[in-house]
């Protein structure tokens, strides 16, 4: 198992328009293409609260990369997310992340 981790930095005020489009949009469009998450999570304590940090599992990197290529180019997907942002950007920069599990993790 492979788990990407992901953090979106928000442009200011603009956190709770990543949410609604999670909620409403990502989620069930990776449900559709098989993508699985692990977990998301805000900053409670950090440099910035305006950042939404997430974890995604894997098989293997050949499998993300069919899974995730296939979400991207998804009509739906690419509808959807520029009318969230027709307002205004969303994200201002995303790190990635591909971890793999220690033999002693409980997440294997």
């Amino acid at each position: 198992m492979i788990v990407e981790l992901r953090v979106y930095h928000c442009l200011p005020g603009r956190l709770p328009a990543l949410h609604e489009r999670f909620q409403n949009v990502t989620l069930p469009l990776w449900e559709k293409h098989g993508i699985e998450p692990a977990g998301f999570f805000t900053t409670l304590v950090g440099p910035s609260n305006q950042t939404l940090t997430y974890l995604l599992k894997w098989n293997s990197l050949a499998e993300r990369e069919t899974k995730w290529n296939n979400f991207m180019v998804d009509p739906e997907w690419i509808t959807k997310r520029a009318a969230s942002e027709a307002e205004a950007p969303i994200v201002g920069h995303i790190e990635n992340s591909f971890l793999s599990p220690t033999g002693y993790s409980p997440l294997r």
